[in-house]
Formats: C-alpha cells, structure tokens, sequence
C-alpha cells in the first residue's frame, strides 16, 4: 500500500460492530471513515459516539468508495456471504465475523475468491489471543504436556436462559441452521484445534432446544442486551428451531479423545469458555472468566497456577500480552491482537498470516456440517478435510 495509514468500514452497528470500533482505535495505523447497518439511526448514534466521519444505511456506497481499503463485517450471520462476496469483489480486505457463513458451500466460494483476488482475509476467532491461551499452547508445542490423550472443556453462558430472552441469533434466517454450536462452540473447536495442533476427525454430537417457544419483544435487543430488558416489552410468541445446547464426543487427532459442551442457558455462566487438555506428562486448564491464570497439574508434584506475566512466558506467548504481571487482559484485547496482525498483513503484501483466515472459517463449517448430521442420524460422522489453502506471500 503507498498510504500510511489504512481506511477502514465497519458493517453493523451492535454489539460486536461497538467492540471492533474500539479495538481498531488501538490498532495505531487505521482510520475507521465509515460504518453502515440496516439501521441508519444505529449507524449515526455508533459514528457520533466515536467521531466517525460517516454513516449511512447503505452498504453499497461503502463498498463503492475507492478510498476504503478494509471493511469489518459485524452484522447478522446470514449477510456474511453476500457481505464478504461484495466486498472482495471490489477489492476490499476483509475481516469476518464468525461463523464466516451459514453452509460450506457458501464459505468454499468465499475462500476461493480471496484466493482469486490476492486480498487479505480474516474470520474473527479471536479468543485464541488471550496471552494465557498462547502460554498453553507454546507449552504443549514443546512437548510439557507429553502426547496428548484427553481434551474436554465447555462454553457456558446465561444470556438466553428465560423464555423471554430475545436476540437476532434465535431465529434461524438470521442466524442460520445452528445457534449455541455455531454461535460458541465454533469457537471452542477453534481454540481446541489452534491449541493442540490437532484436528478434531470425527464428532457424535445431541443438540437441545429447551425453549421451543420465546416471547419476542416489541423492538431489537442487542446482543446481550436482553437482561436489563423488562419482561413486558415482550409482543408475541414465536417457535424456536435453534439450539439451546449441544454435547459433543469427538476424536482429535490420531489418538487423543474429548468432549465438550455448548450452553446458553446455564445460570450464572457469563463467559466460560474452558478448555482442559491432558497429556502423558501433564495436564493444563484455562477458563475465560479468569482469562489470567493458567492451571498445570502433574501427578508426581503439586499443580500450580501460572499468573499472566510477560516476563514468565514463552517467548512466542509473551508477544500476546502488553501489559506487565498483574495488568489484566481480556476480551478487548483479544480484538487488539486479532486486528494488529491482520493490518501488519494488509500494510506489508510480503507478511505471513499470523491470523486464522476464511480457510480457518471453512474448517469450522465443516465441523459444524458433522456436528449437525451426527445428531440429525444419531451417530458418529467424520468431518470433511478440505486441503490446506494457499497462504499469500
């Protein structure tokens, strides 16, 4: 790029469209020009708020401005296609949400157009930059853990448990086949997979729905917003498709074996995101409620507590963290991170791509294909292995 700094859109202006905005003010060397929603009065309130010098209702002139180098795309799950589709095809870097897509189909097309256009490409799993999570991973990269055998964890929230709670996610035309699986679980398979090395083969998956019916309220709530509001907002009853909760058994790798659960329905869970990964020589846990600590057990000593501390980790997870020991890092900065890597890619075409792709994003759609078709046929299903994609250089 012959510019210094880097202009960038932000599509959709909720919750996550709120937390990219002010993750890219961090990043140093982009100027976010312009944010669009469906909502024009969203899009205005969002710019105002951060002096952003435009919004508008719509995408297309965004997409038009030969100025904008990179477009955020942070609205409803059943938009990213044609989003992203958009977007590279007039020659715009793109970062995506997850899940990239609601069919493989859909993000196979998405992965070969980047490839075709040469443009950067990012889907936002972005819970893999926590510093701790970086730690287990340098950890078990060299060896600490021995040859991995177990792997369990969950990702638990609460924001959906009463029937009156509402969000765009619940109704399948919005948000697609899949809700907590796609929505938290890609994530957790995401962060497994990132921290292992390994790929899950296989799956045997039982998905529920405890609320077949919800009240929906009269106006959108924001995601997580649901809690602060009243109960006689709500207007009609709909049916509810989506899952509430999924089990899952897997196979990673050639011998290592797991399971982990997906909720969004589990009282007083706000964020547990919790991996456990147990090897011949040791074991390792994280919980995202306490992002800071990491939890290593052996059985011939006491297990101990590893505190975030730049000047304790390895060196590559040391590159995650900032801020000095005893200096939290969480959600936030996870964007921070994400986002940093990406724009040192977009700035300089001969970076590597220190960032999960849209070929990361596919990989996580096929994972959902077989989670889907394991509890649709009540069996264990492989999932699909696509080839690696070219990495641009």
């Amino acid at each position: 790029m012959t510019r210094s700094r880097i202009r960038t859109a932000i599509i959709g202006a909720g919750f996550i469209g709120r937390v990219h905005l002010e993750a890219l003010r961090r990043v140093g060397l982009v100027d976010v020009v312009a944010i669009a929603d469906v909502s024009g009065d969203s899009a205005t309130r969002l710019a105002e708020a951060f002096g952003v010098e435009r919004a508008t209702d719509d995408v297309t002139t965004v997409l038009s401005d030969g100025s904008i180098d990179v477009v955020h795309i942070c609205a409803p799950n059943a938009m990213h296609y044609d989003l992203a589709t958009a977007a590279l095809r007039a020659g715009k870097h793109v970062l995506c949400e997850k899940p990239l897509a609601v069919s493989s189909d859909q993000a196979a097309s998405l992965v070969s157009l980047a490839a075709e256009r040469g443009l950067r490409n990012c889907t936002c799993y972005n819970l893999r930059y926590y510093p701790m999570v970086q730690q287990m991973r340098a950890m078990i990269a060299t060896g600490d853990a021995g040859d991995l055998i177990v792997v369990q964890g969950t990702y638990s929230q609460d924001w959906l448990l009463y029937d009156t709670d509402w969000n765009w996610r619940i109704d399948r035309k919005d948000g697609g086949p899949l809700r907590a699986m796609a929505d938290i679980g890609s994530h957790w398979c995401d962060l497994v997979e990132h921290v292992t090395g390994q790929q899950i083969a296989s799956v045997c998956t039982d998905l529920a729905t405890f609320h077949t019916t919800r009240r929906r309220p009269r106006r959108a709530v924001e995601t997580f917003g649901g809690k602060t509001a009243p109960a006689a907002n709500a207007l009609e009853e709909v049916r509810v498709e989506s899952d509430d909760y999924g089990a899952v058994l897997f196979r990673l790798g050639e011998r290592a074996r797991g399971a982990f659960t997906v909720s969004q329905v589990s009282a007083g869970c706000k964020n547990r995101l919790s991996v456990e990964v147990y090897g011949t020589n040791a074991g390792m846990a994280w919980n995202g409620e306490r992002p800071d600590e990491l939890w290593v057990g052996r059985r011939d000593r006491p297990s101990e507590i590893m505190l975030k501390d730049p000047s304790a980790l390895a060196r590559a997870a040391a590159a995650y963290a900032d801020l000095p020991g005893g200096h939290s890092e969480g959600y936030d900065d996870t964007f921070k991170q994400i986002f940093r890597r990406f724009y040192g890619a977009v700035a300089d075409p001969t970076a590597a791509a220190e960032y999960p792709q849209f070929a990361d994003g596919l990989r996580q759609m096929r994972l959902l294909d077989a989670a889907l078709a394991s509890h649709q046929q009540r069996a264990w299903v492989d999932v699909v292995a696509d080839a690696p994609a070219p990495m641009l250089a």
